[in-house]
Formats: structure tokens, sequence, C-alpha cells
């Protein structure tokens, strides 16, 4: 592991932050019909008001979650030692969420086009960014390194 791959890594988790963190904010204060910045957001009827209110606050919290995944992101991009448990706790986290998606029992959405890529980062990218991650953590630690972004 050469200091570039720490750097890169240290990159990809910024970026990948900066998207969740956007991601995060479309939801948490967008509801269910989100803020739009996604793109359409008119796609399903009010029959119940007190029912979608009760569900908009449910996806509001998972949105502030996600936000908050995105934010441990960014922080993680600065030590990769010293949040590498919480990291790939998230990790984790993510990778469950993505087998969550085939409980839909609908592959033609799951590996839709408007789909697929979040699969893909979810099921393949996060075991890619743990193992990333421990081999950066184990070369900063025989290197000695010891600056807050090691």
């Amino acid at each position: 592991m050469t200091h570039a791959s720490a750097t890169a890594l240290r990159i990809v988790l910024f970026l990948a932050g900066a998207f969740i963190v956007f991601t995060g904010i479309n939801i948490a204060f967008g509801g269910m019909l989100t803020l739009g910045w996604q793109g359409q957001t008119v796609f399903f009827s009010i029959t119940d008001q007190h029912a979608y209110q009760v569900q908009d606050s449910h996806i509001r919290f998972l949105g502030g979650l996600w936000l908050g995944v995105g934010l441990l992101f960014l922080l993680s991009s600065t030590n990769l030692k010293k949040y590498q448990g919480p990291l790939n706790f998230a990790f984790a986290l993510i990778f469950l969420g993505g087998l969550t998606r085939f409980s839909q029992m609908n592959f033609a959405i799951t590996f839709g086009k408007e789909i697929i890529g979040s699969l893909i980062a979810e099921l393949v990218g996060m075991p890619i960014l743990c193992f990333w991650l421990s081999r950066a953590v184990r070369q900063i630690k025989q290197t000695g390194g010891s600056s807050p972004s090691a």
C-alpha cells in the first residue's frame, strides 16, 4: 500500500461522503417527495394525509441517518486510522441495506437502470472499501503514521 493509495482512499471517501450528504439532505428535508434534487418528485397520490405524514416523518428520519453516514465519510477522510471502526460499521450497514433491496422481489426494478448503480456501490463497493481501508490502516501502522491525516 503506497501513500498514494491511502490518499486516493481519502479522496474516494470524501467524494462518496459529499454525495451521501447531498442525498441525505434531499431526503431528510424533503421527506417522501424529497427536495427534487435527484429528479421527478410527483410519483404518488396522497389518500390519507395523516398516514402520509407519519410515513413522511419516518422517511425524514432515515434521510437524517443517511446524512449522518455521509458526514462520517467526510470526517473519516481526515484520519483513516482513527475512524476505521465506525467506517467499517457504516460499510456493513450500507451492504445490509443493499441486500434488503432484494426483499422487494421485483428484480426488474432491483436490477433496472435506476437502481443498479446504487446496488453495485452497496454490494460491491462497500466490501472493496472495507478491504482498502484495512490495507491502508495496516500500512499507516507499519510506517508509524500518527499524523491527523493518518
